[in-house]
Parts: C-alpha cells; sequence; structure tokens
C-alpha cells in the first residue's frame, strides 16, 4: 500500500510542475496576445475614419466586431486535453 501511494505522490508531483509549466506559458501567451492586440487596434486606428465608415456601413451602422475579445474564449478545452494525454 505504500509502495502504491508513494508512485501515485510521485505522479502527483509531477503533474503539479507540468501545471505549473504550463501556466506560465500560458500567461506568456496571453501577454504577447494582448501586445498584438494593442498593435492591431493601433494600425487600425491609424488607417483612417474611411475604412471604417464602409465597415459600418456593411453591417447596418453597428459597432464593427471584426476584432474578437481573446480573454473571453473558454480554456477549459484544452485543460481537458492536455490532461487526458497525460493519463497515458
Amino acid at each position: 500500500m505504500d509502495r502504491i501511494n508513494s508512485k501515485l505522490y510521485l505522479q502527483n508531483c509531477y503533474i503539479m510542475a507540468e501545471n505549473e509549466r504550463l501556466r506560465k506559458k500560458a500567461e506568456l501567451l496571453n501577454q504577447e496576445n494582448q501586445q498584438l492586440l494593442s498593435e492591431l487596434k493601433h494600425r487600425l486606428s491609424q488607417a483612417g475614419p474611411s475604412n471604417t465608415t464602409n465597415n459600418n456601413n456593411n453591417n447596418g451602422g453597428g459597432k464593427n466586431n471584426s476584432i474578437p475579445d481573446l480573454n473571453l474564449t473558454n480554456c477549459s478545452s484544452s485543460k481537458n486535453a492536455s490532461s487526458k494525454s497525460k493519463k497515458k
């Protein structure tokens, strides 16, 4: 029984270390995405009002929603996929 507990404890430690590594990587990717989104918004704002007027006319004069908010995406599917691959 102690041997099984030790083995499970070690597996748990490896999983927690991998989880922390992935969390840090996800944080860096999120920062990079935010920088790229900011740059894209800046470039679009410099493109001039003539481009945005055409876009507003195409979608009924409403707000131009061509830039998705990356913070609203659900990452639970990627977490599930990574945990399933670890069980092998």
